[in-house]
């Protein structure tokens, strides 16, 4: 990422923003900024040929991850991460990354960051918690029977895959997401995707299910290995909503899908006529 600019506007370097009774305000004047802090506002947003700073403050920092890059360094490799790219930057002026959730690697879209441990701590609890709102943009195959609906399956973990089980699998986990079709597309669907819970690969996992895979997905419809209009899973975090963990103000960030799930999307597009 490259070093941001200081000083400027900083209600213009983030696309997210805090609702609540005082409307929306700079850095300078969240939380403990009062205590003394008289470090300036950061300016325009910064970005990279790989990620893009969308929100941040003296305890979090929002990035708009792309596919392809993995959210935490892995074990025994060398493959650059989200984590390790923020880290370095925020290291570079005395402050550090802590992880607060995940998203896949071949998923694009809103990661978030925390600055301390207590930052780090508060928010987690609220992903615990399930309280957070997380919202995808998936294109999957087929017409879905309903145009909203709620998914609740059960799963084990076994290895690096989800495997579908029961309600009385003491290793089973609950996975539970609320979904609205965007738009219906040739032989496939936009959908809105809200994760009430959030297992790994879950969104996937319960589409898969459903005999409606997200596009690309070949790690759990090894058919869409054939693909060729988009080299990912078709998955996009576009939305997350969460509070403050130092003022408890609902902090809302939102990310635009990149090109090559607009391309996808644009490729599947039925003519006007055949539109319901």
């Amino acid at each position: 990422m490259k070093k941001s600019t200081r000083g400027g506007d900083h209600k213009k370097r983030r696309r997210g923003s805090e609702r609540g009774s005082s409307g929306r305000r700079s850095s300078g004047d969240e939380g403990s900024r009062g205590q003394g802090s008289r470090r300036p506002p950061r300016g325009q947003p910064r970005s990279s040929r790989e990620l893009r700073v969308i929100y941040e403050d003296e305890a979090i920092i929002a990035v708009d991850k792309p596919a392809g890059l993995t959210a935490v360094p892995v074990e025994g490799t060398n493959m650059p991460s989200v984590w390790a790219l923020v880290a370095e930057e925020l290291k570079r002026i005395g402050e550090r990354a802590y992880v607060v959730h995940r998203i896949d690697r071949f998923t694009s879209g809103v990661m978030l960051f925390a600055k301390t441990e207590r930052d780090r701590d508060v928010l987690v609890k609220q992903f615990l918690a399930h309280t957070p709102e997380r919202e995808y943009l998936a294109v999957v195959r087929g017409r879905l029977d309903a145009k909203e609906e709620t998914l609740i399956h059960y799963f084990r973990r076994d290895g690096m895959f989800q495997k579908l089980t029961t309600a009385g699998d003491y290793q089973g986990a609950r996975a539970e997401l609320r979904y609205s079709v965007e738009r219906p597309l040739r032989s496939a669907s936009l959908v809105r995707v809200m994760l009430v819970t959030g297992l790994q690969n879950q969104i996937r996992v319960q589409f898969a299910v459903l005999g409606h895979p997200v596009i690309g997905d070949r790690k759990y419809s090894p058919a869409e290995a054939s693909e060729r209009r988009i080299d990912r899973v078709a998955l996009h975090a576009v939305h997350l909503g969460f509070a403050h963990p130092r003022s408890g103000k609902q902090i809302s960030i939102d990310s635009r899908p990149p090109a090559d799930f607009d391309s996808l999307v644009k490729a599947l597009s039925l003519p006007s006529r055949e539109k319901r």
